[in-house]
Parts: structure tokens; sequence; C-alpha cells
């Protein structure tokens, strides 16, 4: 009888947010990630708590609270192992845990976990284990290799392979971060080819490269500043605020550009990893942290004073999504003016102030009475042309692409199917695969 990989979606299928993969073989299962997803109260993965229980591993890509912020669920149904990852996710995981209870006493929501769930929590640090690239025994009938995926500082693809068969998970993955280093997962083909993939499709049928979307910012933040005018980019703590921090002291010099104090650690932090880092990375960061007119902002008054000084110039401030008092303190403080700019890079769930802002922005019957409010995506995962390449290189027998809503999944298949590609699903939460060689069954 063939060796059977038997794949559920617990979220992060046809959805951006919750991701969580349960994986089962003959005597292995296995979990990728355990995410939430940030609207309404919190929308949290579908776990089974029996099979949370008899895991015999939990994998985290990153720390990115749609990949992290469930995991203590685990350990509320009876999981006692351990969460792989790499100690620099690990170390980022305490303040998304407290941003996200912050965000669920905002809505009056209670937590469905407590705090000794979290202090449960026990990891495994895949970069004690093995080197980028290299095979290790993670358990009984378990083996693993993972990369970096360059998404955000620590941040990982994985692949394991249980009693025999292997499983690819790409993480959230881009090869064009400015600072942070990626490793193309292994080329592979025939019987060493994973019998599954769950591959990173985010940004669905755009095939834009990050150059090309660097520009289109630039000329939006030029125009702003021309006009005299100040700009706001929210962006997570970690992750493309760090990347944004240096091309914007590069790009703009002699231009005022005030960040909160928490992005500028992160910078800090990465050039306390420059295994993880892109050749040169350490010295451009170096070089944008002694930028004489980056100003660092950790309190109301440097932020009042900032906004005050007549200057015009650039405002990074973190929560991508404008969800923290902070953020929206910004924008009270900006949007009555409309030589002012928001300008948005990232994600938005439904219901966030920085998606009602977006789409208010659209409605506007007259678009010159206030700041203007933009999406302009910094890129960070992949788009079409990108997962053609992880299909071209990974060769898995059969591929689930997740990280996007259904309808842009299921467009990206369509397009791929239509150009030759074969076995690719597009699913969503609650949807079941029962996988081998050359067969597939689908519930």
């Amino acid at each position: 009888m063939p060796n059977m990989i038997h794949a559920t979606v617990w979220g992060g299928a046809g959805e951006h947010g919750r991701s969580s993969y349960f994986i089962r073989s003959q005597a292995v299962s296995v979990l990728f990630d355990c995410g939430v997803k940030k609207e309404g109260d919190g929308v949290y993965p579908n776990i089974v708590p029996q099979d949370a229980a008899a895991l015999t591993a939990v994998f985290l890509s990153h720390a990115h609270e749609d990949h992290s912020i469930a995991l203590p669920l685990l350990y509320k149904f009876g999981y006692t192992g351990v969460v792989w990852t790499t100690r620099a996710t690990a170390a980022q995981l305490p303040p998304y845990f407290a941003a996200w209870s912050a965000y669920a006493a905002s809505r009056s929501a209670e937590l469905p976990y407590d705090e000794d769930d979290v202090a449960a929590i026990r990891f495994a640090y895949l970069d004690d284990a093995a080197a980028p690239g290299e095979w290790f025994e993670a358990g009984p009938n378990l083996r693993v290799c993972w990369g970096r995926s360059g998404h955000m500082l620590g941040a990982v693809w994985l692949m394991a392979e249980m009693d025999g068969e292997r499983v690819f998970f790409s993480g959230d993955y881009t090869a064009e971060s400015l600072l942070l280093g990626s490793d193309a997962p292994p080329q592979l083909s025939g019987k060493d080819a994973p019998l599954l993939g769950l591959v990173d499709a985010a940004y669905g049928t755009d095939g834009e490269s990050q150059m090309t979307k660097l520009e289109r910012l630039a000329e939006v933040l030029a125009e702003t500043v021309r006009q005299g005018g100040i700009a706001l980019l929210p962006v997570p703590v970690y992750g493309r605020g760090q990347e944004l921090l240096v091309w914007l002291t590069e790009r703009y010099p002699d231009r005022c550009l005030w960040v909160e104090g928490e992005i500028v650690d992160g910078l800090r932090q990465l050039l306390s990893k420059p295994g993880l880092l892109r050749e040169g990375a350490v010295e451009r960061a170096k070089r944008a942290l002694s930028c004489g007119r980056l100003y660092r902002i950790d309190s109301l008054e440097e932020r009042e004073r900032a906004l005050a000084s007549g200057e015009n110039g650039i405002v990074l401030t973190n929560d991508g999504m404008m969800q923290s008092a902070k953020a929206q303190w910004y924008y009270r403080k900006l949007c009555g003016s409309p030589a002012n700019a928001v300008v948005l890079t990232g994600h938005l769930a439904a219901g966030s102030f920085g998606k009602n802002l977006l789409e208010t922005e659209s409605a506007k019957a007259n678009p010159q009475e206030a700041a203007r409010v933009l999406m302009l995506r910094w890129k960070v995962h992949q788009g079409i042309g990108d997962v053609r390449s992880m299909l071209n290189r990974v060769n898995c027998e059969h591929t689930v692409l997740v990280h996007a809503s259904r309808e842009a999944t299921d467009r990206l298949t369509e397009a791929l199917t239509g150009e030759g590609y074969r076995g690719l699903y597009s699913l969503q939460a609650g949807d079941s695969l029962s996988l081998s060689r050359g067969g597939a069954i689908f519930s």
C-alpha cells in the first residue's frame, strides 16, 4: 500500500490570516503554524482538540500574529511537545502576544486561552539543530530541513519527511527583500520531490517586482514632500518597517524621517543577527541608523514636537492596519490637510481602521478636502512569477496555494493550470486532502 499524506486546512487557505495546516502520515502528525485573523473579535483556527493533543511536532515559520498567536490553544488542548522555530522568531513573540491581548481587550473579547497556556509553550530551535538546507531528526519517523524565507527576521520555509514522504511549506516567502537573506528551496525531482506543497501565493496574479513597486512609492512620497506635506507610513513592528526605514534614508537623505522607537529597535535587532541578512545589509543598516535626518520618537511629547516643527517629511509608525491609538493619533493630526498622505503598504483586515480609511477614500466626493489615503504594496509575499519559480524548483506532486482570498487563489490556479501546471488546489478552512503518489481524494 502506498504511503499516504492527509492534510487538513485549519486556517490560511482561501483567506489572508490564521495560517494553520495539519498534516498526518501513518505514524506522524505535524502542524505548520497556528495563527489568527484580525477581524471582529479575532478569528482562530479550526483546531481539532484531539488531533492537537496527539501532534508529533509543531513548526512555526515566523512571528507575525497571523501565523503564531493561536499556539497557546494547542497546549490548552493537551499538546505537550515543542514548537520548532528560530531563536529570532521566539524572541519576537512576547510583544505580539501582548498586542493581541490588547486588541482583544479593545473589542471586549475574551481570549480563548490564558497566561498559563502561553507560558506552557516550549521552543526548540531550528538554527541550533541544523544549518539551512541540512536535514535533522525532529522525532520518530520525522526528518526536517529549513531555510531563510526573506519575509522578516527569523522567518523560514520548512520541509518535513514523514514516514518517507516529504511535505514542503514555504511560509511567507520573498527573494526580493532589501535586507534579509533568503535560501532557495532545494531543487527536487522524482521520488525526492515533495508529495505535498503549501505555497505562499498572497499576491495572486500580481506579477510586479519589488523595484517597480518602489518606484511608484517614491513618486507618491516625492509629490507629498513637494506639496509641503507629511507622509504617514504605518507598518508592523517587525518586517517591512525596517526595510522601509533603510530605503527611505537612502532615497531621501535630506528629508526629515520621524520613526517610532520600536521600529528603530527592530533595525538594531537585525544587526545582532548578521547571518540572517543579505550581503551588505549590515553596512546599509548602520548607515541608516547614523543618518542625521533620522529622528527617533518615543513619547507623545516628541510626536507633537515633530509635527509642530513646520518641516515636511515622512513618519514611520508601528501597526500596519492602524488599529492602535498611536497610529490613529497620527492620522487625526495629519488628515486635515490635502498636502499630507497616508500610505498603506500591506494587508488590511476587513473592519480595520486602515481598511475603513481606504474605502472611505475611494468614496470621497471631493478628494482635495483632506489627506490622501493610498495603498502601495511593499512586497513581502509571492506573486504569480514567484509562485511559478517555486513550483518549477520544488516540483511538488500536489500543491495547495495559500494566504490569499478564495477568489484570488481561484484566479491564480486557473492561470497556472492554463500554462500547463498540474496538481494545484484552491482550498479553504475545513477542507482536507488525502494524497498518495499519483492520486488525491478531496473532502
